[in-house]
């Protein structure tokens, strides 16, 4: 389960940027209250660092973020702020992470025909394997973002921030739902939430809409916010998936998962043997009841955030698992990964 933080910039005696009557702090706290309104309100738990007007240094946001929420992978932190340069809304997301939170937010702010500069990585100048922003920076290894939602000296931005901020807000809110994947509770059950429609509940949780809608009565594909879906168990205990990477093959991953390659195309339904860098496949859940690990050995840009990530797993479970005390990897080192 991922924790979500939300960050308003600034506060307190500390406006921030100022002009075309927008101040910073209002705006931000603004924005970051409805984003952890509407996800509560969607049963995914989210916090503030800050739930007032209050000066709050960026040294003492990563402190509180640190001592609540701890260092994992799993704490996604969400910085609203302001610009006064450029035009536009910018996403920074760390060095260490892939794009893939900013680009699913990217895409809801596209739906809603916003001006978007770009979503990039920022090096430090004075230490470029360092990252440039110190929230960013400073929470590691949690997935930090940050999102500057125009500059007020613009006119075009900062018309779209005092007319549109509930929009922007909203699109961000749509971004982390459909990245996080909503939530499965200990009881197996599913909370729908804006977006969602059975065949994408199916597919997330690798089972059919036939079998949810027989489990849960339904006699219509029809869904509402708010409606709790009971997911088929079998779901929930042994099935793993595996993201193709270069130089996979289907015997090569049916052999690490003590199946067949057969068995694979029939659960995924694959009509040949080819695959994809980046295809996710499910792996049949009967083979995974008596392993209590897999090994990856590490290749060239591996980083543990991105073993973790394509094993569903956490960056502390891994370094759990096999006794490390840091971050760095050597090529062909050998990692037992958690089933």
């Amino acid at each position: 389960m991922k924790y979500i933080v939300i960050d308003a910039s600034r506060g307190g005696s500390d406006n921030g940027v100022v002009g075309n009557n927008i101040i910073e702090k209002e705006y931000t706290y603004l924005i970051s209250k409805y984003i952890y309104d509407r996800l509560n309100g969607e049963g995914i738990k989210a916090y503030l660092t800050r739930d007032g007007d209050y000066n709050l240094s960026v040294s003492e946001r990563v402190n509180l973020i640190k001592d609540q929420f701890g260092t994992s992978s799993d704490v996604l932190v969400i910085s609203n702020e302001l610009s006064n340069i450029g035009n536009g809304i910018d996403i920074i997301y760390a060095l260490r992470d892939e794009d893939y939170l900013a680009e699913e937010i990217v895409k809801y702010l596209s739906d809603g025909n916003f001006n978007i500069n770009d979503f990039y990585q920022l090096r430090d100048e004075d230490n470029p394997v360092l990252d440039s922003e110190e929230i960013i920076r400073d929470t590691a290894n949690n997935e930090t973002i940050i999102i500057k939602y125009g500059n007020v000296n613009n006119y075009n931005d900062s018309i779209e921030i005092k007319n549109r901020w509930r929009q922007m807000a909203e699109a961000v809110v749509k971004g982390i739902i459909s990245y996080t994947g909503g939530i499965v509770d200990e009881g197996g059950y599913y909370t729908v939430v804006v977006g969602d429609s059975l065949y994408a509940i199916a597919r997330k949780y690798n089972t059919t809409v036939d079998e949810i809608k027989r489990l849960n009565n339904l006699t219509s594909n029809n869904l509402s916010i708010g409606q709790v879906l009971k997911i088929p168990s079998s779901v929930n205990s042994n099935n793993i998936t595996y993201t193709v990477i270069s130089g996979d093959s289907l015997y090569a991953i049916a052999r690490k998962y003590n199946t067949t390659v057969d068995e694979i195309k029939r659960l995924n339904n694959l009509t040949s043997n080819n695959l994809s860098i980046g295809q996710v496949l499910k792996i049949p859940s009967s083979n995974n009841n008596n392993i209590n690990s897999i090994t990856y050995t590490v290749i060239s840009g591996d980083s543990l955030y991105a073993i973790a990530r394509k094993y569903n797993t956490t960056v502390d479970e891994i370094k759990r698992l096999n006794n490390l005390t840091g971050n760095n990897l050597s090529i062909g080192q050998v990692l037992k990964i958690p089933n």
